[in-house]
């Protein structure tokens, strides 16, 4: 049964100036199922995806040999390597997990405050071990993540757990933060907020501090990363959407009739490709666009000496680039 929603008004922020991105153009490599939200790359230039059904998988780099290493139970998101060689797994469904070399998966941290993840999204991991990561509402699970877009209630939040079992959440009442990385040093979080339009950042070195835009993104950011370029790669999900950003300041009442509409009338991602990469500064070094009959809405990005790696929530390929030129 669909979930209720309780639409609170939100008068979006003006879209970013006309741009002229760099043509995109990417091949992509099929996926036996549906939805691989996010990629890993390992030292072989192989990759890790995870699927709707809950399996992961190791592509190798040339895409020929597709190999399935573990099943989750649940709907596994970002990925990330953690330093004893093991995945941490970000499960929508299930918080986070960690799956060894071989494949065995084990609950690292599925409750806050003894109320289960409803939506653990994404991660990055500190040398020391520290994990950041997001969940990124307490309202709805990934099944319905348009639900909290239209509502906009903003329950998400940004935590800290360290190696010792010690969780901080850094930001709470944010806007379906998203994806998370590190600045080069270490000090700074980077961090994606898809209903906010906007990276952000949180300083770690000042306790209590209250996250800053860096930058709006012209679209609905998703899952971002630190490249081997040491540029912040974004994946943009979406532009975007006109009649999301007529609706969101109007009464409540019309998101409420949108949600209740046939899920063929509903607003949907563009099938465009976008991708950005900023430096620590918050400065645009790569605007891409680009289309695929066979991939769109990306939801993952991971760059890997002079490769980049895309994955999408809503179709059932990858696809890849070479890192373009400065």
């Amino acid at each position: 049964m669909k979930s209720r929603i309780a639409p609170v008004r939100w008068t979006p922020p003006p879209a970013p100036p006309i741009r002229q991105p760099k043509h995109l153009t990417v091949e992509v490599v099929a996926m036996p199922g549906e939805g691989p939200e996010d990629t890993l790359i390992d030292e072989d230039g192989s990759v890790l995806t995870g699927l709707l059904d809950g399996r992961i998988l190791r592509v190798s780099a040339d895409g020929r040999t597709i190999t399935t290493l573990a099943d989750t139970g649940g709907r596994p998101l970002g990925l990330e390597w953690l330093a004893d060689g093991k995945v941490l797994i970000c499960d929508a469904n299930r918080g986070l997990l960690t799956m060894d070399r071989d494949g065995r998966v084990t609950t690292l941290l599925g409750e806050v405050d003894g109320r289960p993840m409803r939506f653990c999204n994404n991660a990055d991991v500190a040398d020391d071990g520290t994990i950041y990561f997001t969940d990124s509402s307490t309202r709805f699970g990934v099944d319905e993540w348009m639900a909290d877009l239209l509502e906009h209630t903003t329950t998400g939040s940004v935590y800290r757990l360290r190696p010792d079992g010690e969780l901080t959440r850094l930001a709470t009442g944010r806007a379906f933060p998203n994806g998370v990385a590190l600045s080069g040093d270490q000090r700074t979080l980077f961090y994606a907020e898809t209903a906010g339009y906007g990276l952000f950042k949180l300083d770690l070195t000042t306790d209590g501090a209250e996250p800053e835009l860096v930058t709006p993104v012209p679209g609905l950011p998703d899952n971002i990363s630190r490249g081997s370029d040491g540029l912040i790669w974004v994946a943009i999900g979406s532009p975007r959407n006109t009649v999301l950003d007529v609706l969101l300041p109007k009464p409540p009442v019309l998101r409420k009739i949108v949600w209740a509409l046939p899920d063929p009338l509903k607003p949907k991602p563009a099938d465009i490709i976008e991708i950005q990469a900023y430096d620590d500064a918050g400065r645009l070094v790569h605007d891409l666009r680009g289309t695929h009959p066979k991939f769109h809405m990306p939801t993952g990005v991971r760059e890997r000496d002079g490769k980049v790696w895309l994955s999408s929530i809503g179709t059932s390929t990858l696809a890849h680039f070479p890192t373009p030129a400065i």
